[in-house]
């Protein structure tokens, strides 16, 4: 079933006597529980076309769709909801609060929603068993690894049940043993749970975790690429093959 559907958005940067076009006419559907990932050169557009689907940036010009809804048109309390009740968040930078543990971290974006405190405990416990971090509840930030911080931010994304994940460059702060760690849970969330993810990363290994591949080259949807049946090692030399074919090297194409 169709989730989200964008139909020809465009955006601008600047004022008229200097007007950058980030955006150029990108239309583009996503399924529900696909696991999607956006890559592309550093300033192709990849990061503002996730902040238009968030609502962080607005479009200049066309329509975005979640669940039917044109969330383009959204303003005020309706977008605010919006945003509280249908997306989730995961930012390189983890945003968790300092002055809070895990658990806080966690059971804020349910309390934010107003859900009731007898049920917050037992959701904040399942989604940290699902997550593998159980044992770091108590734990305040400074006292975590850059991989723990991440699952955190991860479990407070999806605790309130998002029609949509949002993530932007989620290992990019990561060693290797941690960005893999975290994009195991990023299956199981998206096989297990039926979460619908949408990632952007420059990573080509990272990308390999994902369903479906979007290429973004100068504000454009370049090429796609579906994995299919193939293993994760096969998905990944196709992505290599679309990064040489953007040009450049593979190390620094993406």
């Amino acid at each position: 079933m169709e989730l989200l559907r964008i139909e020809n958005i465009e955006k601008y940067y600047g004022s008229k006597s200097s007007l950058t076009k980030a955006i150029d006419g990108i239309s583009l559907t996503v399924q529900e529980g696909e696991f999607v990932a956006i890559m592309g050169a550093s300033g192709s557009g990849k990061t503002t076309l996730l902040n238009c689907i968030s609502t962080i940036d607005r479009v200049t010009s066309g329509h975005i769709y979640l669940e039917g809804s044109d969330i383009t048109e959204l303003k005020g309390k309706a977008l605010n909801r919006f945003r509280r009740e249908k997306l989730g968040f995961i930012f390189q930078d983890f945003n968790l609060l300092d002055t809070m543990t895990a658990y806080e971290n966690i059971a804020l974006a349910l309390s934010i929603q107003k859900a009731p405190a007898s049920s917050i405990d037992s959701a904040v416990k399942t989604v940290a068993r699902q997550l593998d971090i159980e044992d770091i509840l108590k734990k305040y930030p400074y006292q975590m690894s850059g991989g723990q911080k991440q699952r955190v931010a991860s479990a407070r994304a999806i605790i309130t049940n998002p029609r949509l994940v949002l993530a932007d460059e989620p290992t990019g702060a990561l060693d290797s043993k941690s960005s893999k760690m975290l994009l195991e849970r990023f299956n199981y969330l998206n096989k297990d749970l039926k979460a619908t993810i949408m990632m952007v990363t420059h990573d080509s290994f990272t990308a390999s975790y994902a369903s479906r591949i979007l290429f973004i080259k100068d504000g454009k949807l370049f090429h796609e690429i579906s994995r299919g049946e193939a293993t994760r090692k096969q998905f990944f030399d196709k992505i290599i093959d679309v990064v040489t074919m953007l040009g450049g090297d593979v190390s620094d194409a993406l």
